[in-house]
């Protein structure tokens, strides 16, 4: 099978950038606390392109400060979001800080950053985490017109980033076709992919935290660092699973299943400041603030 190519429609309309707002569905998904469970087969499909990989394997800080490197992605995707014009500001920032960071692999092949094929890529893994990586803890099954609705949005993300337009297929059904190639033909088992799952597995304690103090991080989140591992791995696509060969039972697939109806079902019972990061929490609390002064301002005596 060879791998597919596109062309773009000469009158096909693209959106402008803009940012985000209240009416979107990220508003009310990216921001959730459970965000590193839902997105972490996405972060490891990322790892699976050779490019990408390349760059991350010489220039990324995951295996030595994992911890910081987290803290740094999950404040960057909120800023996305919820940070209003500063979001596109933010894309801007992103991208200039990867215009420096290119590499040459083993065989000699150079590999850049900001090729168009691998930086939207690293969009592209968003559309699998909310329609499909997602899937185990969403009380109400996504319709298709609900996975083209977030698709959609994820186009609007890529155009923040100016992922090219040739990258952005123009409907999530033409999306699968382009995602079910790359997974076969384009992704490979890369040591950095294997990197992250052992990272993911064990989470090192943050440099700052006195030596000492090491075996009471180690049992604090030794339980939350399995449960990350798991989720990431089971809601890996098996093409991709089995490239890494990574192994999944019957018996895998239904504790996820039971497990991702726990959380489904928890986390919304959960105050609205511990639900969700206290980025996309603000931009929440501060929406309602605006939406209020709004009804005040409407409803004055004139």
């Amino acid at each position: 099978m060879t791998a597919s190519t596109r062309t773009e429609p000469a009158d096909r309309e693209l959106p402008a950038r803009r940012p985000f707002t209240s009416e979107s569905r990220m508003w009310d998904e990216v921001g959730l606390v459970t965000f590193p469970f839902t997105s972490g087969s996405a972060f490891l499909l990322q790892t699976m392109e050779p490019t990408i990989a390349a760059v991350v394997d010489e220039h990324s800080t995951f295996r030595t400060d994992p911890m910081g490197r987290a803290f740094r992605s999950i404040a960057s995707v909120m800023m996305w979001i919820y940070a209003g014009d500063e979001a596109l500001a933010e894309a801007d920032r992103l991208r200039k800080m990867h215009t420096t960071l290119n590499t040459v692999d083993a065989q000699g092949v150079r590999h850049t950053a900001l090729s168009s094929g691998p930086w939207a890529w690293v969009l592209h893994t968003a559309v699998y985490a909310y329609t499909e990586g997602a899937k185990p803890f969403t009380r109400t099954p996504l319709s298709e017109a609900d996975k083209e609705e977030y698709y959609q949005e994820v186009v609007q993300l890529m155009r923040n980033f100016s992922v090219a337009p040739k990258e952005i297929p123009p409907t999530y059904r033409e999306w699968l076709d382009y995602f079910h190639d790359k997974l076969e033909n384009q992704l490979t088992a890369t040591p950095v992919a294997y990197d992250f799952l052992k990272v993911s597995r064990r989470i090192a304690p943050p440099s700052f935290l006195p030596r000492p103090l090491t075996p009471v991080w180690r049992a604090a989140t030794t339980p939350v660092s399995r449960l990350q591992y798991f989720f990431t791995v089971g809601t890996t696509p098996e093409v991709a699973r089995e490239k890494l060969g990574l192994n999944w039972s019957t018996t895998d697939e239904a504790t996820l299943r039971v497990l991702g109806w726990l959380v489904g079902r928890t986390v919304p019972l959960l105050p609205e400041r511990l639900r969700y990061f206290p980025i996309a929490y603000e931009a929440r609390r501060l929406e309602r603030d605006r939406a209020r002064l709004r009804k005040m301002i409407d409803l004055r005596p004139i």
